[in-house]
């Protein structure tokens, strides 16, 4: 019984967010609002309060939300941190005498009751809450307590008690000894706000040269920073730079017979010349490649840099180290495998090693030398494939002193692995977006990445294509397919990227058999006319500059399916919470005919009554339509524009 305080009435359960118990932070970016809420119940009749305490990591001092009851004994709050960094949140609730007693109060008042006593009772729990209020705001008690003591006017103390100011003056007030606090404290962890709003954009350096037949280089990527600022991507992403492999090196379509100029896989990396802290030579010197980061910074451009923790046989690592690898009984290194693919040009590191401290250190140096030359954006290849307790060391350690980074996690794999991803450290992560097409798989996966708890941490980045990855509908469905699937991706993540310039190409050759792209240019160097014109590039051009004007575009976690009356046709309202213009989108997912539907728009969202006229601008074709009632139609051409984003407007 010493341990209890019988006086803390309040039950507080369910609380939300909170991921694993608390054992990992939530996650949200600057700018983006975060929803907590309890299920909070009290013994008897009385009346309850609630509020979420909440602190930043550098400050001494907790501020209050308070929670609003939202029915069925279940209460919210909406709040949008303005700092980055991790602050820490608990959930506290009270029994709410001075809404009990108000509440007793009126009733008897409207029954005809004498009050006088219960305006005394009124007057003690001002004068308790004076004592506890700031020391400002206790000389506005005095007037209300003489009020209530007084009692000669029955009405005005009515008035008294229901006035907004001696309401906002009490929820102001705490019982300290009297508050139930939930057991355990929780975390927030607030990141910049490109980890929730991202527009990405891969290319190989190497394929950049303006000359057929040249290695590109840095310099030559100089060139098209301007083109791709231009297209209003804000990430570059290439893939690893570094020396390549010259032993068990690929040829063309990964073929184990190279010839003498195959330029090999960038993901093989390391050579006589160097490893994962070197450059390639061909593409220039790591003076070159920091002027580019430069360079791009300029032009709002941050260069996204692949980690890929593996080896080529020729790495200095396998000599220096060899440790750190699996030797297997005739001698050989253990090289990559996911059957029936091999990956012989690719050596794993081996997590287990006895030598384990050394070789997580090595590893981390890597993500501090490139922070060093002005990387602070990484997308991590096959992370699910290394030891979970490495990666949540390494980001807590980087991220600690490097709060700017942003890690990606490129894990096409099962979702529980993908989730303890997000999880122990990654900022943002590969999604199942890429195969999902229907309308009923599109809104049950955005369901699950919006509307649970994966929210509070899994934050999706979608991607229509990878080189990896040619989905089969890209092949079918050719420019209209790519341009459908450019817009998805855009609208309904606030994260999304692409590989180009094959993308905007239209580049849709399948290896026979295979999921991806035939004479690939993991494989070999391409020469593109990076000013040829494109339809589905005017597109994203088009698509790039909603996104960056409209804030409804840059959360992910905003979105509203509504109805249609037609499975060929998507849509959904992106509602932001900084009172700006909500935008509502409709896709026809049939690459080839012509569909319309029915949409019931949700009036509520554009403060539009049932009967009133409004106006409606599409944001892609410029055209404008007028529209009265919840169900409206639209129709849409492939062939022309497959989808429209819609800006609401009320007629006056």
């Amino acid at each position: 019984m010493s341990t209890l305080d019988g006086r803390k009435r309040v039950v507080i359960s369910n609380v939300r967010p909170q991921v694993e118990y608390g054992r990992f932070p939530a996650k949200r970016a600057i700018g983006e609002s975060v929803e907590f809420s309890a299920d909070i119940i009290a013994d008897g009749h009385d009346a309850v309060a609630a509020s979420v305490i909440f602190r930043h990591e550098s400050e001494q001092l907790w501020q209050d939300v308070p929670l609003s009851h939202t029915g069925n004994d279940h209460w919210t709050a909406t709040w949008t941190p303005a700092k980055e960094g991790f602050y820490e949140y608990r959930f506290t609730g009270w029994i709410d005498h001075f809404t009990t007693w108000k509440k007793g109060l009126v009733k008897k008042f409207d029954a005809g009751q004498d009050i006088s006593v219960e305006l005394l009772i009124g007057a003690e729990i001002l004068i308790e809450a004076a004592g506890l209020a700031a020391k400002d705001d206790q000389s506005a008690f005095q007037p209300w307590i003489s009020a209530l003591q007084n009692g000669r006017d029955p009405q005005r103390a009515i008035d008294l008690a229901l006035s907004d100011q001696l309401s906002e003056a009490m929820s102001k007030i705490r019982y300290t000894d009297r508050i139930s606090v939930f057991d355990q404290t929780f975390r927030l962890e607030v990141e910049r706000k490109k980890a929730g709003f991202s527009t990405w954009y891969e290319l190989f350096p190497r394929s950049a040269a303006e000359m057929p037949g040249a290695h590109g280089t840095f310099r030559d990527v100089l060139r098209l920073l301007p083109k791709i600022a231009k297209m209003g991507f804000d990430t570059l992403y290439f893939p690893p730079v570094h020396p390549i492999g010259e032993m068990k090196r690929k040829g063309k379509n990964n073929s184990l017979v190279p010839a003498a100029t195959d330029p090999g896989s960038p993901w093989a990396i390391g050579n006589r010349f160097g490893g994962h802290k070197s450059i390639h030579p061909e593409l220039g010197s790591i003076a070159d490649f920091t002027e580019l980061v430069t360079r791009a910074r300029q032009l709002g451009i941050e260069i996204a840099m692949d980690i890929a923790y593996q080896c080529a046989p020729d790495h200095p690592y396998v000599k220096e180290h060899p440790q750190w690898f699996k030797w297997r009984p005739d001698g050989t290194v253990q090289y990559a495998e996911n059957p029936p693919k091999k990956y012989e040009d690719i050596l794993p590191f081996d997590f287990e090693t006895a030598d384990w401290q050394n070789l997580w250190n090595e590893l981390k140096s890597v993500i501090d030398f490139w922070i060093g030359h002005g990387v602070n954006v990484f997308r991590v290849d096959n992370p699910h494939t290394k030891a979970f307790p490495f990666w949540e060391w390494m980001i807590r350690e980087v991220r600690k002193a490097h709060p700017q980074v942003i890690f990606l996690a490129e894990a096409f794999t099962r979702p529980r692995v993908m989730e303890r991803l997000a999880k122990i450290g990654f900022n943002q992560s590969y999604t199942y977006f890429t195969w999902r097409t229907s309308k009923w798989e599109l809104e049950q996966y955005l369901y699950e990445l919006t509307k649970t708890d994966r929210q509070y941490y899994f934050r999706p980045n979608f991607w229509p294509n990878t080189p990896d990855i040619l989905p089969h509908h890209l092949v079918e469905g050719g420019e209209n397919a790519h341009i459908i699937r450019l817009i998805l991706a855009a609208t309904l993540s606030s994260n999304y990227g692409l590989y180009g310039p094959v993308y905007e190409y239209g580049i849709n050759t399948p290896h026979p058999g295979k999921e991806e792209y035939t004479d690939n240019e993991k494989y070999e160097i391409k020469h593109w006319d990076w000013d040829r014109y494109s339809r589905t590039r005017e597109i994203i051009t088009r698509v790039n500059r909603i996104r960056r004007a409209y804030p409804a575009m840059q959360s992910t976690w905003n979105i509203d399916f509504n109805e249609t009356n037609n499975d060929r046709v998507i849509s959904y309202t992106k509602t932001p919470t900084d009172g700006s213009e909500p935008l509502l989108i409709a896709v026809n997912l049939d690459h080839h005919h012509t569909q319309g539907a029915h949409i019931r728009v949700p009036l509520h969202r554009f403060g539009i009554g049932y009967d009133q006229p409004y106006l409606i601008r599409d944001m892609l074709s410029g055209e404008k339509y007028k529209w009265r009632g919840e169900y409206n139609y639209v129709q849409m051409n492939p062939w022309e524009m497959p989808a429209h984003i819609l800006k609401v407007e009320r007629l006056n």
